[in-house]
């Protein structure tokens, strides 16, 4: 029987401070031009985080908007503000930046982190409030140190600093003296990506229903990679995020694979339930410091606040099936192959049309599409376009040339097949699994019947090699009761048999 998903979390972390300090176009910027009129404006066009909150998109993320909900909202949304926005959702929340440096510093095995401790007295409190903030986690938060010690790190040992309301709070310590990969831009880089995705599977957990010590075997999936001289990319977020969440019983390991890396990874959690290696597997990923404020000198140039100023978490709940959750079907995966080729036809036909002839379906089958969903609010001003749009027309084009489709039904397939998009550019989190938590909810309570799952990546980034990359999945309702009337005997009742069978053959040959 296919595994299904469990459950979803969806996290946000407002970080405005990091955009200006840690984002790569601000901190490439100061290295070209320190004296840019860009990097003068930046601190005006930072969103408070009352606005991060309010803001359309991310309440759709963390789950109080449904998608269809945001796309009758009047486009653009940064200047939209949600009335009753809440920080907490059905998925997650919106943290905000001074309590999430006191988790970074609980998540900090290392002793690299240093918070002034009149910084941490001012906002430990309002941590311990979070609801699935534990007291694991709370002990782990240290009191604090004078300023002048972080202040020697930072100007002496060349410490990453941590700054709130643009002053000095804290900093990031190289973890070696001369390895490249445990200077302390890496190490805080890394330590972000841990300490968002910890939250994230804090409230899949939740989400789930499940007990943490359930989770047997975790699968991070971000675009960051740990290691040290010797071993670069050697991991193991996974683990290393499933230490402080709890996850007493959970091994795991990390998956790699640029904005398709989630996609990858749900596939191989959903075929280690269905095998049988493991009852619950989640799949993780924190955020990606170098992604904010990406499109800033676009956004700025244009009269916008700087929109890409919170880290993405995520996570997914993958279990043996369960007799009601929605499936993941591993019939039906669609894959950019070495041979595929770049052309967008061939690419959307691999990833779109191919796992559909295998299963005798047609594109219109399939009720909602999720490949790319980056917020047009962030792509467009950047001259990127609407990502998500873009993706749908190609998808119903292919169905119109397979003859699956009416042309005069494509401008109707978007609306009916797509989705809005209301992701943040954080790279692999925008690549189709936004959309598991809301499709899970929308199969359950009827509204659709199944959802295809595309993600596709880059892999040039690497310099390796030039090809793309891609997979794609479908969730659809649950059939372990057809299953079980297609077979008539269910697999509990086999078990049962056999069980029956195998005293009776016992004593038969005690009584000979």
């Amino acid at each position: 029987m296919n595994s299904v998903i469990k459950g979803a979390s969806y996290i946000l972390v407002h970080t405005p401070d990091m955009v200006l300090y840690n984002g790569t176009t601000q901190t490439t910027e100061r290295i070209v031009n320190p004296e840019s009129e860009y990097l003068k404006e930046v601190p005006e066009k930072l969103r408070s985080y009352e606005e991060a909150v309010s803001y359309w998109p991310n309440q759709t993320y963390i789950g109080n908007v449904h998608p269809e909900e945001l796309a009758e909202v009047e486009f653009p949304w940064y200047d939209k503000k949600m009335e009753g926005a809440d920080r907490y959702g059905k998925f997650g929340e919106i943290m905000p930046e001074e309590e999430f440096l006191l988790l970074v510093q609980a998540s900090d095995m290392f002793e690299v982190v240093r918070l002034e401790k009149g910084f941490v007295a001012a906002h430990k409190e309002a941590l311990a409030k979070d609801p699935v903030i534990t007291e694991e986690i709370l002990e782990r938060v240290h009191e604090g140190v004078e300023l002048s010690e972080i202040e020697q790190f930072v100007n002496e040992e060349h410490a990453e600093g941590l700054y709130f309301d643009g002053k000095l709070v804290g900093c990031v310590k190289a973890a070696h003296d001369i390895d490249q990969n445990l200077s302390a831009h890496v190490m805080h880089e890394n330590l972000m990506s841990k300490a968002s995705s910890v939250l994230a599977l804090l409230y899949a957990v939740r989400n789930a229903g499940i007990k943490k010590e359930d989770v047997e075997y975790v699968i991070d999936c971000a675009e960051e990679a740990c290691g040290d001289m010797n071993q670069r990319g050697g991991g193991n977020f996974a683990k290393a995020a499933a230490e402080v969440a709890g996850l007493v019983n959970a091994t795991g390991s990390d998956a790699r694979g640029f904005c398709a890396a989630p996609t990858h990874a749900v596939i191989e959690a959903a075929a280690l339930v269905k095998s049988g290696a493991y009852k619950t597997v989640v799949v993780t990923s924190g955020g990606c410091t170098a992604k904010l404020g990406m499109n800033g000198k676009d956004h700025v140039k244009k009269g916008l606040p700087i929109l890409e100023d919170c880290l993405g978490g995520f996570a997914v709940v993958i279990t043996e099936n369960d007799g009601v959750s929605p499936e993941i079907d591993l019939g039906m995966l669609g894959r950019h192959t070495v041979g595929t080729g770049s052309a967008p036809q061939a690419v959307i036909g691999s990833l779109v049309a191919d796992p559909l002839d295998r299963a005798g379906m047609k594109i219109p089958d399939i009720d909602k599409y999720s490949p790319e969903m980056q917020n047009p609010d962030i792509t467009k001003p950047a001259g990127a376009g609407d990502v998500p749009l873009a993706n749908y027309k190609m998808i119903g084009a292919l169905a119109v040339k397979r003859g699956e489709l009416d042309r005069k039904e494509l401008a109707d397939f978007t609306k009916k097949h797509g989705l809005t998009g209301w992701a943040p550019t954080q790279g692999h989190i925008p690549s189709g699994v936004p959309y598991i938590g809301v499709a899970r909810e929308d199969i359950l309570e009827g509204k659709i019947k199944n959802a295809m799952i595309i993600g596709k990546g880059s892999l040039f980034l690497g310099r390796m090699t030039n090809l793309f990359d891609g997979v794609s999945f479908v969730i659809h309702g649950n059939t372990a009761e057809q299953e079980k009337k297609e077979s008539g005997v269910s697999e509990e009742e086999v078990k049962g048999l056999i069980a029956k069978a195998m005293k009776e053959f016992a004593a038969a040959l005690l009584a000979e």
